[in-house]
């Protein structure tokens, strides 16, 4: 039979199949087996570091922890470090920790508050906020009304042991209403102009600067000088114009340390070993000798020598000595890395923010943490002059502790206003009982939606 004869019964399709050749059956290898070592370990767990890095809540809670630790930590070294010094005066060992447990309990409630506003109503105190701060600024200079203590007056008697330092809360007065006025400017698209950039912002805060001057305190003159220059930076300042700013700034702080024999005396203590002539690097000296002896864990916590009346101003200004003499190298690294854990995250939340006010303002209380850290931290390791700057949220103060609780809270509500977080936070709603959705449970157990009419 020819080959091309169609057998009976057969379809062409079956014919020309036979031809055809099969596909080849593709044979599955076993998997490789997983790479083990220390390498293999280490790049799994800084993938899933990274993961939980990059996550839409790290930033919240980073900030929420960090701060919240730093309070607490504060507060345990505040009653080490004052102890002493409270029982000098005839008080009870517990007075200064009781009073600053109270600002911690009243910051708290700021800080609640604070964290749950909306971003138009922050913006909504930035005037109000800054007005009364002039005022109370303003009343610091009045005689009778206003408080001299340490050559500076600064403070405004509230009755009994209570004191308010107005100048604490300039700081977070400039950056409520520079945040806005940046913001605004911004929206219209006059920042590229540098009038605009420059005025009213600069003299504004030239004149709070001028008030904190009169009262000599040069410390948080220099923090509010920090915040100008962040907020300048954040609005995208020329290099020219910022390097003029800085050096205007400069020249005239360096007119006020040389006019200052105080001033000279403590730049002349940086690095400083011996107490020197008429002891005049007493305290710096003293705070890095706490720090030395402390070693690697400290002495332990309360066992500290240099706040028997060798320190002075151990639980204000150089806490972070006798934190260093108590808890050794540990406990400052600790303290370290928590100020750059929330230093981090509200970098983060400024940079992945698309509302102009949150960013600015953000950067500025990011600024303002950080910076004065720094200059409390490097008096204290003997590379700074003495500012007489307190550690945020660390140190002794009801004045300074408020206002960066209200800051903090800042942060936390412009975190929680990310939309990666927010939608995060949205899946976390409880899914029984009334939601937002419109969505509710009824007695047969199943869901129903909400309509308008009561209907279902």
């Amino acid at each position: 039979m020819p080959a091309k004869q169609m057998l009976p019964g057969r379809r062409p399709s079956a014919v020309k199949a036979q031809g055809r050749k099969r596909p080849a059956v593709k044979v599955r290898r076993p998997a490789r087996p997983a790479r083990r070592g220390p390498l293999a370990g280490l790049r799994r767990t800084q993938q899933q570091l990274r993961r939980a890095w990059d996550r839409p809540l790290t930033a919240y809670y980073l900030i929420f922890g960090s701060s919240l630790l730093i309070t607490v930590l504060g507060l345990v070294m505040v009653y080490s470090a004052s102890m002493i010094k409270a029982l000098q005066l005839g008080l009870g060992d517990a007075y200064f920790f009781k009073k600053q447990f109270l600002a911690a309990l009243i910051g708290a409630v700021l800080l609640l508050f604070a964290s749950r506003m909306p971003v138009k109503l922050h913006r909504a105190l930035s005037y109000p906020v800054l007005a009364g701060t002039l005022f109370l600024m303003v009343l610091v200079q009045v005689p009778g009304i206003g408080v001299s203590i340490n050559g500076n007056q600064n403070w405004i008697s509230l009755g009994g042991p209570f004191m308010l330092q107005p100048s604490e809360f300039g700081k977070l007065a400039l950056i409520l209403w520079g945040a806005d006025l940046l913001a605004r400017k911004g929206d219209k698209g006059l920042l590229s102009q540098w009038k605009h950039l420059l005025v009213p912002l600069v003299p504004v805060a030239f004149l709070l600067l001028g008030l904190i001057m009169l009262g000599g305190d040069m410390g948080t003159a220099m923090i509010l000088g920090a915040i100008l220059f962040g907020l300048l930076w954040l609005a995208g300042a020329p290099t020219r114009m910022f390097v003029g700013v800085l050096a205007f700034a400069g020249a005239i702080v360096a007119l006020l340390i040389k006019t200052s024999p105080h001033r000279m005396d403590r730049l002349e203590c940086i690095g400083a070993t011996e107490p020197g002539k008429n002891d005049l690097c007493w305290q710096a000296v003293h705070g890095i000798y706490a720090l030395a002896s402390g070693g690697w864990f400290g002495s332990g916590l309360g066992a500290s020598v240099e706040k028997w009346g060798q320190l002075p101003e151990a639980h204000t200004d150089f806490i972070f000595a006798i934190t260093g003499e108590e808890l050794g190298l540990a406990g400052t690294l600790s303290v370290l890395a928590l100020f750059a854990a929330l230093g981090y995250a509200g970098i983060r939340v400024a940079g992945r923010t698309e509302d102009s006010f949150v960013r600015f303002a953000a950067g500025g209380v990011t600024t303002w943490i950080t910076a004065q850290a720094v200059i409390n931290i490097g008096a204290v390791l003997g590379l700074l002059p003495i500012a007489g700057v307190p550690l945020p949220l660390f140190s002794y103060g009801g004045s300074a502790l408020l206002p960066t609780m209200f800051a903090v809270g800042l942060l936390i509500a412009f975190a929680r206003e990310e939309p990666a977080a927010r939608a995060a936070l949205a899946m976390r709603q409880p899914k029984t009982g009334w939601r937002r959705t419109g969505v509710r449970w009824k007695s047969m157990r199943r869901r129903v939606k909400k309509r308008p009419s009561g209907e279902r």
